[in-house]
């Protein structure tokens, strides 16, 4: 029997983009993000499809996804385009999906990414991946931080 229930579960961090979706796992404890592929977006239904095999190649139980929100934390139509899709993910998977504030990400994402020695082409390549480890790694981060308060108090 294959209880999956019994093993530890990852978690997907997903920068969500027009053209692109870059994605990342967490490891098996939920500590550290690793990017894993860049999701050419075709159409929602080839899109969800791809994200399933990801979702069952890497035993996820719960998704992140980047929330765009502008500088002044306000939401734009950019962030309400998010929210559907993360209820849409949520209604397609029946996982709990969550947002995270990913201003700044793609920022630091082109930053670390200049400082490697990958031409322009291959640093467009990666930044969505990287943005996406980034959003997941902040997320879980966050989340540690906070049970930790909630452990002392």
């Amino acid at each position: 029997m294959n209880d999956l229930s019994t093993h530890p579960r990852r978690i997907l961090g997903l920068d969500v983009g027009a053209r692109r979706i870059g994605m990342a796992v967490s490891d098996l404890l939920g500590v550290t993000a690793q990017g894993i592929e860049t999701l050419q977006r075709q159409n929602k239904r080839t899109d969800l499809a791809r994200m399933k095999a990801v979702i069952e190649q890497y035993g996820i139980a719960e998704i992140v996804v980047g929330h765009p929100l502008r500088m002044s934390g306000e939401e734009g139509r950019q962030a309400e385009k998010i929210q559907l899709f993360a209820e849409d993910l949520r209604k397609h998977f029946g996982l709990p999906v969550h947002l995270f504030d990913e201003r700044l990400t793609s920022v630091e994402a082109n930053r670390l990414l200049r400082e490697t020695d990958l031409s322009i082409e291959k640093r467009g390549k990666a930044v969505d991946r990287m943005a996406a480890t980034l959003i997941l790694q902040g997320w879980m981060d966050l989340r540690a931080a906070q049970a930790g308060r909630a452990g002392q108090g």
